[in-house]
Order: structure tokens, then C-alpha cells, then sequence
């Protein structure tokens, strides 16, 4: 059986390595998370932790080694594959196959996005490189004393022009959240009691759908409330980006990064980069069922970096 030659598996592998190099990715997938390439079939990150603190040399060096614990990311392999009949090739079906490799393009950008999400998602009962959940409210790491990226606001007690709920906060009580959540991240300190993010100017926030209007309205708008100023346009120096996750089911939480650290909340870890295969023109799979089949795979996983770097924040 011959395919319409300008459906040839060829044509449509190559359609697809177009659009992916042309297609972006959730814009925070970059911003929260380090990319790491990995060789083997799972790698172990021991350099999470703080590095040493510039000290008086006394008694000559003191040299801080790696952490004999750390978080260990295996390389998972995940696949999706489409089904197209040969008769669509035939009848030239074009425009519709097109449609479906797009959407199969796109379902790949995504990847990332879907795979971090979840782990935000788990991170209040998800353990990372320090024994503690991610976001929880006692790490300690030598002197740095228990330290919490897990906190609540009580919105009540925010000076507002108009008070909303948790599940529906004003954009004043939302902009006291996001503050709050900064300088909780600000204030963490590392294993020897010195600051950590004294030097942090960037930070990103991800609400769930039903928040960002009024998150937008918090970070952005010039004006709150009754004709207040908002200080968040007027932070010299300070940076605040904003997305929405629709893959998020909070209600009454949002969550605040910093981004501009060496290191990140997040690792994206990968083996084999997106790798598109066949099954068309003169395989069995043709001659039996009259169908070709297009496959994509890779190996990659995600896992928890610098809890120091995020913060949640409840509203109650």
C-alpha cells in the first residue's frame, strides 16, 4: 500500500520535529527547576545542601565535603502513541492528521509541566534531600534552627479596603500572601546560621486557575484597594513573574519561588531526549490493519532540589 506522498511517515516525523523545535513550554518549567543530563539509570545528587561560608582563617582550612545523604532520581521511560488509518493517507486527510500530530507535539512540550506539578502538588507529604516533606514547617539543617516553608496568613488581619475568604481573597490580602511568602524565603538561613537568599531579587509565583486575576492585579497593578499604591510595582530591585497551573486543585494556597539562585526547587533530569519512531509504509502492522502507528518516548524524571528556594502559603 502507498500513502498520499505528502503523508509519508517521513513528512509527518518531520512535521513534528518542526513544531517542537518552534513550540515553548510553560514558561515556569525553566524558571523552577534545574536540567541535568543523565548517562546511566538513575543519579544521585549529594551537592543539595549549603555551600561553606567564608570564615577568619584560624588553624588553617576547614573544607565541607558532600552530604553523605542526598535524593536519588531514577530515569523513567514514557511513551504516547498515535494511531492513523491508512485510509485518511489515501483520502488525504491533511488538515486533520496535521491537527492530531500538532496536539501530539504539544501533549510533549507539556511533559515537564505535568510531571512538576505533580510534584508540587505532593510536596507537603513528598520527602526531599533533608528527610522533611518539601514544604513543611520544621527543617533544620546544623545551626540554621527549624525553619518553615510551609505558612499561613491570616487574611483577616490584613489592613483591606474590602476583605474576601480564603477561597477567594482580595488583592490586598492576596499581595500580603505573596510578600509574606518572599520574606519567609529571604529569611532562611543555612547550616552555619548565615542567610542564604540574602542576595535574591527574582521570584515567581504560581496560583491555581480560579487566583490569577487577582494575583495579576496584586503583583501589577499600580493601584489597589482605595486609590492605595501598590508597593509591589515600587520594590526597587525585586522582580515578581506570575503563571497560573491549571493542573493545581488548591483552593486556598498559592506558592512562591525564588529564581534567580544558582541552584533551583525543582530537578529535570534526562537520559534520551523526545525521540519520535514508525510503524508505516510496508510494516505488518499495514498489511494486516491498514494503520500506521507514530511514537514518542523518552527517558526523564523530576525530583525535589532547594526546599530554601520555595515557600507555600495558606490562606485562613
Amino acid at each position: 500500500m502507498t500513502a498520499n506522498k505528502g503523508l509519508s511517515s517521513r513528512a509527518i516525523i518531520g512535521r513534528f520535529f518542526k513544531r517542537l523545535e518552534a513550540a515553548e513550554g510553560a514558561s515556569w518549567v525553566g524558571a523552577l527547576s534545574m536540567l541535568f543530563q543523565s548517562d546511566q539509570e538513575s543519579e544521585t545528587y549529594k551537592w543539595l545542601g549549603q555551600a561553606p561560608a567564608m570564615r577568619e582563617w584560624i588553624g588553617g582550612r576547614h573544607a565541607k565535603g558532600l552530604r553523605e545523604n542526598g535524593i536519588t532520581i531514577e530515569n523513567k521511560l514514557f511513551e504516547s502513541t498515535m494511531e492513523i488509518p491508512v485510509d485518511w493517507m489515501r483520502r488525504d486527510k491533511t488538515g486533520q492528521i496535521m491537527v492530531r500530530v500538532d496536539e501530539m507535539v504539544d501533549r510533549t512540550v507539556t511533559h515537564w509541566a505535568s510531571l512538576l506539578s505533580t510534584l508540587i502538588a505532593n510536596a507537603e507529604s513528598a520527602v526531599c534531600y533533608d528527610g522533611q516533606y518539601f514544604f513543611d514547617t520544621d527543617h533544620v539543617e546544623g545551626k540554621s534552627g527549624q525553619q518553615s516553608n510551609d505558612i499561613t496568613v491570616d487574611i483577616s488581619a490584613v489592613p483591606a479596603n474590602v476583605h474576601g475568604t480564603a477561597t477567594a481573597p482580595s488583592v490586598e490580602e492576596m499581595r500580603e500572601m505573596i510578600l509574606r511568602g518572599a520574606s519567609q524565603i529571604l529569611g532562611f538561613k543555612d547550616d552555619v546560621g548565615e542567610p542564604m537568599n540574602e542576595l535574591a531579587r527574582a521570584f515567581h509565583v504560581q496560583v491555581p486557575t480560579a487566583w490569577w486575576s487577582t494575583a495579576a492585579a496584586a503583583i501589577k497593578n499600580p493601584v489597589v484597594g482605595a486609590g492605595e499604591t501598590n508597593v509591589m510595582t515600587n520594590l526597587e530591585g525585586y522582580n515578581f513573574g506570575l503563571s497560573v497551573n491549571p493542573r493545581l486543585t488548591w483552593t486556598d494556597k498559592l506558592s512562591i519561588y525564588r529564581t534567580d539562585g544558582s541552584a533551583a526547587p525543582f530537578i529535570r533530569q534526562e537520559e534520551k531526549p523526545v525521540d519520535v519512531s514508525a510503524v508505516a509504509e510496508g510494516s505488518e502492522l499495514e498489511f494486516n490493519e491498514r494503520k500506521h502507528h507514530y511514537g514518542v518516548e523518552a527517558l526523564r524524571n523530576v525530583g525535589y532540589g532547594y526546599w530554601q528556594h520555595a515557600c507555600l502559603v495558606q490562606a485562613t
